[in-house]
């Protein structure tokens, strides 16, 4: 421990605790969602279940709900639905972490929980900060208890990469297969291209190159965020391209994150099937897996998204901005990555009932809202308070578009669908969440509606309706 490191250690709690009575009356908080106890949150880091908890550490600006210098935030649970603000995990307070501790993931072993990161360093210069100017470093922190870090360790700097790639290589994501780790990491090379680098390891600390995977036509300018993993038997590379170019419906965002079924060998010989979006709502990015006790693959996202021209009026009005999405359970079936609430969110169900759908249907919403539609028309109409927020599928389309009232800039996000069947959707005070037909498509938003409590619904079919009881967050 440095002394930057104490002082930043006292002086984060200290601006934590200025935002507690804020918290208190603050109704554009989340009931079901992890947020921010101040300032700014991003990219969901060092997801795992470790000595009886889950920990979901992420990117954390308390200084600044519009950004600024990146710690690592923590929250732990033993269920998925009560929280625990644990202290700041790690602080920018090394030589090769000093401009933030970016983002990285957790490899839960017996004796410690293993934290890689990206540390970042921008030196002072005339710098394009892509090509020169700065350092991503990979970086390790240890914990024994999983809520303390006991050492930090340099491990890789921008020397030890592939010539080829530009100063971006960053977010690590490692795990351990039979006897031997892996990492992959995000990269931009010097011609603008993304790529993934994959390496190996046999004792967690030194690594070595063994494979790079890519498109044999260039798909984006860097390749953030990326996890490799295997789920009912089919290995998915998952990642949040940089630089892609809307097309009619896809990449409607500034920026994509999606998924390439891969085939073959990672470490070797390999071919990447088609990319999806795991999701083409407003917000939604940078998400990372991890595997439950029970065995279950699941996924956490950032309800954010980089250099969007939206903005969230919590930053302003309430100092702090942006948040989690619910976990969501994955699966691999029908050629398709589903994606659906964990069950554990069904714990927070009470006040059920049912509807039948015949025309025009009026319903009362409570604060937060699982809302569960099977539809047996040709079309659907779906309207959050006053047009705050519709959902409207017809003519082989899911639309959603937020009102100008309530989008702080969001406006419509269009999804090709010839079927609907059935149509789940999570409402919780500042956020929405459409899971379309089981989940093999998913669209997240935030929004901040003036009352959203009635739901209006146009269409055929039935709805089971449930209030959501918020989880209980033990703040520090």
């Amino acid at each position: 421990m440095n002394a930057l490191h104490r002082d930043l250690n006292r002086l984060v709690p200290l601006v934590e605790e200025r935002g507690r009575a804020q918290r208190k009356d603050d109704q554009t908080r989340l009931r079901f969602h992890l947020m921010p106890p101040v300032g700014w949150l991003n990219d969901p880091n060092g997801l795992c279940w470790y000595q009886g908890n889950y920990h979901v550490f992420y990117q954390y600006g308390p200084f600044d709900p519009t950004g600024g210098v990146k710690f690592w935030g923590h929250w732990s649970s033993p269920d998925l639905r009560n929280w625990k603000q644990e202290p700041v995990a790690m602080c920018p307070d090394q030589p090769w972490d000093i401009h933030g501790v970016y983002s990285g993931s957790a490899l839960a072993e017996d004796d410690a929980l293993y934290l890689y990161y990206t540390g970042n360093v921008k030196y002072a210069g005339d710098y394009d900060y892509v090509y020169e100017g700065r350092g991503h470093n990979l970086a390790l922190g240890i914990t024994r208890d999983g809520v303390h870090i006991e050492s930090k360790m340099l491990l890789m700097e921008n020397k030890d990469y592939p010539a080829d790639v530009s100063c971006h290589v960053r977010d690590p994501k490692v795990w351990k297969q039979e006897d031997t780790y892996y990492m992959v990491l995000g990269a931009r090379t010097k011609r603008d291209r993304g790529e993934l680098l994959v390496y190996a390891s046999r004792d967690r600390l030194h690594w070595s190159l063994c494979n790079t995977i890519t498109t044999p036509d260039v798909f984006g300018y860097m390749w953030e965020c990326p996890d490799l993993f295997c789920v009912d038997g089919q290995w998915i590379l998952s990642l949040s391209p940089q630089g892609l170019e809307q097309d009619g419906c896809k990449y409607q965002n500034v920026y994509s994150c999606g998924y390439f079924p891969l085939y073959g060998d990672f470490r070797g010989a390999y071919t990447l099937g088609d990319y999806v979006e795991s999701d083409v709502g407003f917000d939604y990015y940078a998400p990372q897996t991890f595997v439950a006790p029970d065995g279950r693959r699941i996924v956490i996202g950032w309800m954010g998204m980089p250099d969007a021209a939206y903005t969230n009026p919590t930053a302003e009005q309430s100092g702090w901005q942006h948040c989690m999405s619910v976990p969501r359970e994955l699966h691999w079936k029908e050629g398709k990555v589903f994606a659906a609430p964990v069950r554990e969110l069904e714990e927070l169900r009470e006040n059920g009932r049912t509807e039948t759908l015949s025309g025009h249907t009026q319903l009362a919403l409570g604060e937060g809202t699982d809302l569960l539609l099977d539809n047996t028309g040709d079309s659907l109409h779906l309207s959050i308070g006053k047009d705050d927020a519709v959902i409207h599928w017809d003519d082989g389309l899911l639309t959603l578009t937020l009102s100008e009232n309530a989008g702080y800039g969001r406006t419509q996000r269009v999804l090709p669908l010839d079927r609907l069947i059935h149509l789940r959707l999570l409402i919780d005070t500042t956020s929405l969440e459409l899971f379309v037909n089981g989940g093999e498509q998913t669209m997240s938003t935030r929004y901040y509606p003036t009352k959203a409590d009635t739901l209006a619904i146009d269409g055929q079919g039935a709805v089971q309706l449930y209030d959501m009881r918020p989880m209980t967050f033990q703040w520090a």
